[in-house]
């Protein structure tokens, strides 16, 4: 769901330090699609499986290294069967106080599951404050939400159901929809082993899911490590060198993953949000917020916390034009603003945004194990 946050309505992360790591991770790569039976699972009298399917998410050896390591918790183990309660939760309507609202509306596939509204609705009409983020390979990510309040996605899913300018429903409600709903029951037990649900369950199975929302095949992955020399074309390529040169975007957007895990002060021209500060109480934490990946980028519009550029050339324009470097905490990775070292010509610009748009992944935002269950 959106960024509704309301200091009061998830106290649990307020409480906790911003630089808290999250429980131990199991750090391996796993395999999406190659989906196998441990042998060791348990099995019932007639010699089949009881338990869930172990499930590993097939990623490609350059999306996994030292900075950039899978992040999946050891409580939470992906399993066929969790992945597709998570699917099935993920667009299921009950979770809403009025049943109107369910994760995708917020987070649509053909916005690489982010919102393409400013802000989020809330389903009595209420305006959120931040921009609907994108959902997309979080099995990387340590902590979730603009503010990075949240240490895991199992707590982030937590929120939105409470929020009250979000669901604004309660966890009993939910649990009792669906412990009474005819299908429900059958899928918590597949996939965790009892049929009585609790608001724990519904978030690891929502987290299970999201973990597989994985983009890694644009244009610009065949091109840098497919080897295909003609998935670009001269203008995205002179994109690619400034992006990766004198316009200092992988500063923080970093390979693989186009982010680099940090909460930063880019000298946006400041507002009344201020972003990890309100979680932490630092003031140094003034207008912080998390690196978002720029995959997909050309369909996740609005851009920035609280969504104020509507294109990809207001943003470029921002970097080349208004960065505020007066900022008093302004982020370390910004001192080649601050040296005067960033300049941008028309055709610059022109060229970074086309070089932006080839990290669009057609199959991601269309790949139908994605889509709203049948």
């Amino acid at each position: 769901m959106g960024e509704h946050f309301r200091g009061e309505a998830m106290p649990i992360f307020a409480s906790m330090s911003w630089t808290r790591t999250a429980p131990l991770l199991l750090c391996a790569v796993v395999a999406l699609n190659a989906c196998r039976k441990d042998a060791s699972s348990d099995t019932d009298q007639t010699g089949g499986p009881t338990g869930p399917t172990p499930l590993t998410l097939q990623v490609p050896s350059w999306s996994v290294d030292t900075a950039h390591a899978l992040n999946l918790p050891y409580d939470n183990p992906l399993t066929v069967e969790g992945v597709a309660l998570g699917r099935k939760l993920f667009y299921e309507k009950a979770l809403s106080n009025d049943f109107s609202m369910s994760c995708a509306t917020c987070h649509r596939q053909e916005n690489a599951f982010s919102d393409p509204r400013q802000f989020s609705v809330g389903t009595d009409g209420s305006l959120g404050r931040r921009q609907g983020m994108a959902i997309i390979n979080t099995a990387w990510d340590h902590f979730f939400f603009w503010d990075a309040r949240a240490f895991s996605l199992e707590l982030q899913a937590f929120g939105p159901v409470s929020n009250p300018i979000e669901m604004a429903n309660s966890w009993p409600v939910v649990v009792q929809r669906l412990q009474q709903h005819p299908e429900y029951p059958e899928l918590f037990r597949r996939a965790f082993g009892s049929a009585t649900i609790d608001s724990l369950h519904v978030a690891y199975a929502l987290a299970q899911f999201e973990r597989t929302l994985i983009s890694l095949n644009s244009r610009f992955d065949r091109y840098y490590y497919g080897g295909d020399a003609t998935a670009l074309t001269e203008e995205e390529v002179r994109g690619k060198d400034l992006f990766f040169g004198r316009a200092h975007c992988d500063n923080c957007h970093m390979l693989p993953l186009f982010l680099d895990h940090g909460v930063r002060n880019i000298g946006l021209p400041p507002g009344p949000d201020q972003g990890l500060a309100e979680v932490s109480g630092i003031s140094d934490h003034r207008g912080r917020f998390k690196t978002t990946t720029l995959r997909n980028i050309e369909v996740t519009a609005p851009y920035m916390h609280d969504g104020r550029f509507a294109t990809l050339e207001e943003v470029v324009d921002f970097y080349a034009d208004d960065v505020v470097l007066t900022t008093s905490n302004l982020d370390p990775h910004m001192f080649p603003w601050v040296n005067d070292e960033v300049h941008l010509s028309a055709q610059d610009r022109l060229d970074l945004v086309a070089f932006l748009k080839t990290l669009t992944d057609e199959g991601f935002l269309n790949n139908p194990a994605f889509s709203e269950p049948q």
